[in-house]
C-alpha cells in the first residue's frame, strides 16, 4: 500500500485555487488535514478525498457533513 501526498501547489492546482488560500485555511483551521514535516507541508490524498466528500451538497442550503480542524 503506497501513500500519496500532495504538496500545497499540487492541491491548489487540483482545486483551481491559490496556494495562498490553502495557507490561510491552515492558519484558520479550515480545509483538509495536513502533515507538517519540518518546514514542509503535505496533504495525504485520503484526507483530501475525505474533505472533498464532506463538501458534497444537494443544494446550496445544505450544511457541511463534517468540519475539519
Amino acid at each position: 500500500m503506497s501513500l500519496r501526498h500532495l504538496n500545497q501547489i499540487d492541491l491548489a492546482d487540483r482545486w483551481n485555487i491559490s496556494h495562498r488560500t490553502l495557507e490561510r485555511w491552515r492558519w484558520t483551521g479550515e480545509g483538509p488535514r495536513f502533515v507538517k514535516l519540518g518546514g514542509r507541508v503535505v496533504y495525504r490524498l485520503e484526507d483530501v478525498e475525505a474533505f472533498e466528500r464532506a463538501q458534497m451538497r444537494a443544494s446550496t442550503a445544505d450544511k457541511p457533513a463534517m468540519k475539519f480542524a
